[in-house]
């Protein structure tokens, strides 16, 4: 069973909360990256959307169209997506349209992170941007409505798409190996909105300090 058009505008409406009221992340990594936000690069960041959110999409917009790989490793990438999904891109970040935004837009830099029982814990985050993300330099910036909306909307769609489910608790595990070979500590913000480290070998969650859990953010920037 996969989530439809109609599920994904009702995700879509719970889940409008900014990172943070205060901080216009876009503009901080921007001048670092030609002045366009990393998340909004495409050369950097491609979305992909479920069918039934690519549907609602091209119902409510002309924002996106379907993203044509760029190379062989571009293709092999893409071609392996789940059955139904799609890669796509929009006009471009001075286009942006909030309300027609995708899931992985308004959910950019994190991902649901599981636990090893697969407990939806917090949030993780990608960490193939590190030095280019600012949010990822300064997860203390994210804010409570945000974590509760991001939640809310995953979990929603997880009651249906138990693909979706499985991926995150894969790429939950995956960034556990990526970080105990680098003897890492994983920040993450927890579903309570405080802050802690997952420990390497074995991914223990412990809370943090905020000055430590900082202390441990990976710089800015670090442009690729």
């Amino acid at each position: 069973m996969s989530n439809s058009s109609a599920d994904f505008a009702r995700v879509y409406k719970k889940f409008q909360a900014p990172i943070s009221r205060k901080v216009d992340c876009g503009a901080k990594c921007a001048p670092y990256n030609e002045g366009i936000p990393v998340c909004c690069d495409h050369d950097r960041a491609v979305p992909v959307a479920d069918k039934g959110e690519w549907d609602l999409l091209r119902k409510r917009t002309d924002l996106w169209s379907i993203y044509t790989p760029k190379n062989k490793t571009e293709e092999k990438e893409f071609g392996g997506l789940a059955d139904g999904c799609q890669s796509i891109i929009c006009k471009g970040a001075k286009f942006c349209e909030r309300e027609n935004r995708t899931i992985a837009c308004r959910a950019f830099p994190f991902f649901p992170y599981f636990t090893k029982e697969k407990e939806l814990f917090g949030l993780g985050y990608y960490w193939g941007f590190e030095g280019m993300c600012w949010v990822i330099s300064n997860l203390t910036i994210v804010e409570k409505p945000f974590i509760d909306e991001m939640i809310a909307a995953c979990e929603d769609i997880f009651k249906k798409d138990q693909d979706e489910y499985d991926t995150y608790v894969g790429y939950s595990a995956t960034m556990r190996g990526v970080f105990t070979k680098k003897n890492r500590k994983i920040p993450l913000l927890g579903r309570d909105g405080k802050l802690y480290f997952a420990l390497p070998d074995g991914g223990a969650i412990v809370p943090s300090a905020k000055a430590d859990f900082t202390a441990k953010l990976a710089k800015f920037p670090k442009f690729k």
